[in-house]
Order: structure tokens, then C-alpha cells, then sequence
């Protein structure tokens, strides 16, 4: 049996507030634990400096030394493996390296970027953090090929970089949509990138012709903005407000096409869920967006909305492209964006790298 120790300085899996950082490490969680390995979550400490504080990074490397001296002492002497999920520039690993290092334990990395821009300025130190602790990792997993240009530049000559696709927890496909539906957006609604989306989708809306409708999943504080950009298409758009992952399926189940632009999205989860379901997707090329989206020919951001309309309108009046279009995707999405498929392309990397016990 297998022992793997698993930390997420960004957010803890156990963390109350819903997030796609939560989300994100405990489906990892999930995936690791397949091949029947136990996997301890040693550690809640969140190493989280939002807005550039020194002070802020001076007592969360107070926290960070004493969790460290904990878990020196107290880690399982079984441990065969430590985890780190999301190390970057606000959230560094200040806890990983040192208690590996201190125990001769293998350390790996889950999506990791090394960001030059943020050596000087607020978060300097804690981005020179991100970097030793990359430097430290015996394998780093990156999930998009906009991470791996500086990984790679940087890689250290012991250290291992594998591709791990961003994935759904799922072991099957959900049910095909029946493609009959509105169009389906979903996104939290909330100042900055998602409501920068929000306001594509409206521009969007403006060049449409003939009949069409949507439907838009998500809430938050920004939802009085969304409304207002939405008020002049009337009840040819529908607000569902934030839904369960059960009543979602259901409307991925019989949404006509997924639209959502992507801005500054890491990768964008929802695109899974929409191509899982067979739903083609509408979405602009951007980094971290192209990963994921395996709908072809996406328009570049700089041909606007209106590239966007133009796509919607030929998918709208096209059935049988939007059906090929979303098989083809939910092929893709079985092959190689499932839990079981992440299981296997973790453990071909990190077995080699376990502790002997």
C-alpha cells in the first residue's frame, strides 16, 4: 500500500468556501487514491498572500516554519510520497520542500508556474519562494502547454515534467446531450475576468440573427451587472442562478451549444462538462482555453464578438455539424480528460519516484 502525503497552500480540499481550487484538489485526491494508495491530508495551512502584504508573508512564514516542524515530527513514518498542488507566486509551498528535504521523502509538484514578472514588487519574496520550491520537486505535472514554456526553461536536471490534462471525476461519460435546448453559458458572476466574459457574451448576443435563446448558469456578486447587460434580449435569455452538479448535468443534457469566451480562464472546468455531454463549444483561443476546447477553428480574442456570432449562427442552423461536432469532443473527453486516464498518467511519473519502506 502506497502512502502519499497531499498539501494545497492555495486552499485547502477541506476549506468550506466552494471554489474550482477545492474542487480541483480533491478530484486529485480521488484520482491518486485509485490505484488503492491512502492519502493523507497533512496539512490545512493556507499560504495565500492576495494583495502584495509583507507583513502578510512575514506571518505566514511564521505559520509555515512551525507547520513544518510539526510535520516533522508528525508525519506517518509510512509517508512514500509528498503532493503539492498549485504552487505560484501568491500561494508558495513553504512547507513541502523543508519537511521532504528534512525526511528523504520524494516531492512532486501539481500544476506549478514560475513567474519572472512577480521577482520584483510586492510578492518578490514570495515568488522567489514558488521558484525554489519548483526548483525543489522531483517531478512537476503541468496541465496546459502555456505552463510548461517556463518549466521547461527553467527544469531542473534531476527533475521530471509530465503533462496531467486537466480532467473531470468521472470514471464514464455522463448521458449525451439531445442537443435540442437553448444555448448554455456557465460562470460565476464576479468582478474582473468572469464578468469580462460576461460582457463578450452580451456583445455577442447583439450580432445574432434569427431565433435563439440562453440559458445562463452561475450567481454572485456581480449578477445586477449581468442582468443589466442582458435586460435588452428580454426572456430570450434565461437567468437558472447557481446550480447543483445533478441539476447541471441535466441542463448540459439538453443544451444546443456551450458558449463561454474564456478570459484569463486557467483552463475553464465547465468546458469539460459541456464536452462530456456531447455539447459543441463556442469559446475564443486563448492560453489555457485552447487545452481543453476541442472544438475546432476558435476565433483569436482580437476578432471579437463578432467571430463569436458568426460561429453560433453556423452551428445554430447546422444540426448535423453541432451533433458531429460535440461526438467528436466527447470522444476526446473519454480518452484522455477521465479520472481513470489521470490515474495512469500520474502513477507512470511517480511511481518510479516512491521512498522505500
Amino acid at each position: 500500500m502506497t502512502r502519499v502525503a497531499f498539501y494545497a497552500p492555495m486552499k485547502s480540499p477541506s476549506n468550506a468556501v466552494p471554489s474550482g481550487d477545492r474542487e480541483m484538489a480533491r478530484n486529485l485526491i480521488s484520482a491518486i487514491k485509485l490505484n488503492g494508495a491512502v492519502v493523507d491530508l497533512v496539512s490545512d495551512l493556507r499560504i495565500y498572500d492576495k494583495t502584495g502584504d509583507p507583513q502578510v508573508q512575514t506571518q505566514l512564514r511564521q505559520a509555515a516554519q512551525a507547520e513544518v516542524e510539526r510535520l516533522i515530527q508528525d508525519l506517518p513514518h509510512d509517508t512514500q510520497l509528498w503532493v503539492t498542488y498549485h504552487n505560484y507566486y501568491k500561494a508558495p509551498d513553504l512547507v513541502g520542500p523543508a519537511v521532504c528535504r528534512a525526511l528523504a521523502i520524494p516531492y512532486v509538484q501539481i500544476e506549478s508556474t514560475r513567474a519572472h514578472s512577480r521577482l520584483i514588487g510586492p510578492w518578490a519574496d514570495f515568488a522567489q519562494a514558488a521558484h525554489k520550491a519548483c526548483d525543489a520537486a522531483d517531478a512537476i505535472y503541468y496541465l496546459t502547454a502555456n505552463d510548461l514554456i517556463t518549466l521547461q526553461r527553467e527544469k531542473t536536471h534531476h527533475q521530471t515534467l509530465a503533462h496531467l490534462p486537466p480532467f473531470l471525476p468521472y470514471r464514464n461519460l455522463p448521458a449525451a446531450s439531445n442537443l435540442r435546448g437553448p444555448m448554455l453559458s456557465v460562470g460565476m458572476m464576479r468582478h474582473g475576468d468572469k464578468l469580462a466574459s460576461y460582457h463578450i457574451i452580451a456583445e455577442t448576443l447583439h450580432h445574432l440573427t434569427g431565433s435563439w435563446k440562453l440559458d445562463i448558469a452561475g450567481d454572485g456578486p456581480a449578477r445586477a451587472e449581468v442582468e443589466q447587460m442582458m435586460a435588452p434580449f428580454g426572456d430570450r435569455v434565461r437567468f437558472l442562478g447557481q446550480l447543483d452538479r445533478e441539476t447541471l448535468q441535466a441542463i448540459y443534457g439538453q443544451a444546443g451549444l456551450f458558449l463561454w469566451p474564456g478570459v484569463n480562464e486557467a483552463f475553464g472546468m465547465v468546458y469539460l462538462e459541456a464536452q462530456a455531454a456531447g455539447v459543441p463549444v463556442i469559446a475564443q483561443d486563448r492560453p489555457g482555453v485552447r487545452d481543453v476546447v476541442l472544438t475546432p477553428d476558435a476565433p483569436q480574442p482580437e476578432e471579437g464578438s463578432q467571430a463569436l456570432a458568426a460561429q453560433v449562427i453556423t452551428l445554430v442552423k447546422d444540426p448535423v455539424k453541432r451533433k458531429h461536432l460535440g461526438e467528436t469532443a466527447r470522444h476526446g473527453i473519454a480518452q484522455s480528460h477521465l479520472i481513470g486516464a489521470t490515474s495512469k498518467l500520474f502513477w507512470a511519473t511517480a511511481t518510479p519516484l516512491l521512498k522505500e519502506i
